[in-house]
């Protein structure tokens, strides 16, 4: 039988991550929903022209929206189309994952963020999580310890 080749690109299948959602929240609870794009934003991605820094979910209607996401359009692919590179995104999701989230952001007092975007059988998925805002002295102690992990490999290493 032949083998089927895979690219770099295609196997890698992560397209962005929000490290300062995982610095500045708690995260609680995790979900993967798809994502409406059009043509050109598609295109963008797989040029890795995306920013996730900001980008959060608000709750609309009964509908959920991913906000704040930068996708920047590149020159050749939005010629004739006028992109907006700040607007608001739908996610989709089921009625039962939109209650659970309503519910979180509603009567918890959490928020939800994006954590990243991969591709899932050529579909963009967005990684979203309730979380909760970390206060300054739980950001210091989970540098404390992200500084004693790093410092634990190196001492491992060495002793190896």
């Amino acid at each position: 039988m032949a083998e089927k080749k895979q690219s770099k690109k295609a196997g890698s299948g992560s397209i962005a991550h929000n490290k300062k959602a995982r610095f500045d929240y708690l995260i609680d609870q995790k979900m993967e929903a798809g994502i409406v794009l059009e043509g050109w934003e598609v295109k963008s991605l797989r040029a890795g022209k995306i920013q996730l820094t900001d980008a959060y979910v608000i709750m609309h209607r009964g509908e959920a929206f991913l906000q704040g996401t930068h996708i920047t359009p590149l020159s050749s692919a939005s010629s004739h189309v006028n992109p907006e590179s700040l607007r608001s995104r739908k996610l989709l999701l089921n009625r039962r994952e939109i209650d659970q989230l309503n519910g979180a952001v509603d009567r918890r007092g959490m928020t939800i963020v994006a954590l990243g975007l991969y591709w899932k059988n050529n579909r963009v998925k967005v990684e979203i999580a309730t979380a909760q805002g970390k206060k300054r002295h739980d950001k210091r102690a989970s540098e404390k310890a992200k500084d004693w992990q790093r410092e634990k490999s190196r001492i491992l290493k060495n002793v190896r």
